[in-house]
């Protein structure tokens, strides 16, 4: 008896890996979508490396974020957020989380439209809530109100947000299964885009 050999067949992490190509992607969303546990989550799959704006803000300025908005204010926070996020994209491929307001921000949007695929993780107002109440280190929701904060932030950045590539909803599930889902649309995206262009 012989042995049926089967070809391999590519893995979803793979055929989003191929789909993507040389872009890379770039999560936007408000504050406890998910942006940094699921864009690790998915940059594994993708075999690309990852990189969390933030984080590299707080490494080249040496300050928090927090400290940052404290000294300087929002616009000098968001001009050196531009900066960083142009200076990242430029040399990817690889899979980048942005703050919650780098995608509001006109300049850096048109950086991340240049440098990649833009994907919103899209949450609503309970899901994120039960995230973010348990700390308190947002500069934008130390407020006297912060849920009403959230809310209104969420009004005024989802028709933003809306802009992006790719919307996938974040909500209450393993991680496994949106970034199962997060692999799948940018198969889709990309799918759809070259038959735009066929």
């Amino acid at each position: 008896m012989t042995d049926t050999i089967f070809p391999d067949v590519p893995t979803l992490g793979e055929r989003a890996r191929a789909a993507l190509g040389r872009r890379n992607l770039v999560f936007v969303g408000l504050m406890g979508a998910g942006k940094s546990a699921i864009g690790r989550m998915v940059a594994g799959q993708l075999g690309l490396p990852f990189v969390d704006t933030d984080v590299e803000i707080e490494r080249v300025s040496r300050m928090t974020i927090s400290e940052l908005f404290a000294a300087y204010g929002e616009d000098e926070f968001r001009a050196l957020e531009t900066r960083v996020i142009k200076r990242l994209l430029k040399s990817g491929p690889r899979v980048v989380s942005t703050g919650g307001g780098a995608f509001i921000n006109e300049k850096t949007r048109r950086q991340i439209e240049k440098g990649g695929i833009s994907l919103w993780l899209n949450a609503d107002l309970d899901v994120l809530w039960e995230r973010v109440n348990k700390r308190d280190h947002r500069p934008l929701l130390k407020t006297e109100n912060p849920k009403k904060t959230l809310e209104d932030l969420m009004q005024k950045r989802y028709p933003v947000y809306a802009l992006a590539d790719i919307s996938v909803v974040s909500r209450d599930v393993r991680k496994e299964i949106i970034a199962n889902e997060v692999l799948a649309a940018i198969i889709d995206h990309t799918a759809k885009a070259a038959s735009k262009n066929d």
